[in-house]
């Protein structure tokens, strides 16, 4: 046998017991406590995109009504940035153009203006790179009707806030209208006000008592790595919960091919992926699995087809992100019946 064939053999040989040996290596959780971010049952979390954004206007306090509507058990995604005046606004743009009836930065904008001028929030006006940049629409659904915050079935009790008015939605109203929902908030903006924002989103979190419940995001690398420098120092609850920018997504998926996922060693808890990026299914039994072994959830976005929807109940899946609540719904309704 050529020297060369045996060196080949010997190096495969020893990827080979590698593996082996990693097979039965005891493997650390990544998240270590009760993951809220697991699915309960066969079934994934139903998750509204900003409430459900293609049935009510996005990121409104009555779009989340809705998606309540639906299922109580609903899990709240929504995107947020801070206002000149310290306040969480839900927007899942930095600007007001695109979504309600004025312009300018959210940064530049007080809550209290936003409010006292009953700004409508209503809108899906054509912008670009985030400036308005035609006439101004309002908001309607797939069948060209135009929604109202009288339009949703609200719960026992609860009233509309306006009866033609989307009025600005804060992430305290969202923390105390649903006291007991999941909730994953995006951290828009970056940098120093980003990192703003996301001081006062604890703030916000310890006053309610929502860390085990509220799941943080954002794909802004500065704002994820203060997230797990908020772990390291201890200034979190151990229960506090985040999910990864784009950097430690890739290499957990790559890790995870190779069969070498235990040495991932971020302690977040959900990947929220798209099911395809740049050309690579996301979307497979594999990945799932192996992000159930070190106790993390897997969710995926934004899935508005019944046929896709289904893929991922079989992949097995923790939560479906959506913009439409009901449509997803009816998904789960026809799986339990068959």
């Amino acid at each position: 046998m050529k020297k060369g064939t045996k060196v080949f053999l010997i190096i495969l040989a020893a990827v080979l017991l590698l593996w082996a040996v990693l097979a039965v290596f005891p493997r650390s959780k990544n998240y270590s406590g009760t993951n809220a971010m697991r699915k309960e049952g066969d079934l994934p979390i139903l998750i509204a995109h900003g409430g459900g954004n293609r049935e009510f206007p996005d990121n409104t306090l009555e779009a989340f009504y809705n998606a309540y509507s639906v299922d109580p058990r609903v899990m709240m995604e929504t995107d947020v940035s801070i206002t000149k005046d310290g306040v969480i606004l839900l927007s899942h743009d930095t600007t007001l153009d695109r979504k309600t009836n004025v312009t300018g930065a959210i940064a530049d904008w007080n809550y209290s203006d936003l409010m006292a001028q009953e700004v409508d929030f209503g809108y899906t006006n054509p912008t670009e790179d985030g400036s308005l940049s035609g006439e101004r629409k309002h908001f309607t659904d797939d069948s060209g009707k135009e929604k109202y915050p009288t339009d949703v079935i609200y719960p026992d009790g609860v009233s509309p806030r306006h009866e033609t008015v989307f009025l600005a939605t804060t992430l305290e109203d969202l923390l105390v209208a649903f006291p007991e929902s999941r909730i994953n908030v995006e951290i828009k903006q970056k940098g120093e006000t980003g990192l703003r924002a996301l001081e006062e989103i604890l703030r916000l979190l310890e006053q309610y008592d929502a860390f085990d419940r509220v799941v943080l995001a954002s794909f802004h690398e500065e704002i994820y790595d203060a997230f797990q420098a908020l772990q390291r120092e201890g200034r979190v609850p151990d229960c506090f919960m985040y999910s990864p920018a784009y950097d430690s997504a890739t290499a957990f998926f790559v890790l995870q091919l190779l069969g070498l996922d235990l040495f991932f060693p971020d302690e977040m808890c959900v990947f929220q992926l798209p099911t395809e990026q740049y050309g690579f299914d996301l979307a497979t039994r594999g990945f799932t699995r192996a992000a159930h072994r070190s106790n993390l959830a897997v969710h995926y976005w934004t899935i508005n087809e019944p046929e896709e929807m289904r893929h991922l109940i079989d992949i097995g899946a923790d939560g479906i992100m959506t913009d439409y609540p009901h449509r997803l719904q009816e998904v789960y309704d026809s799986v339990s019946v068959n």
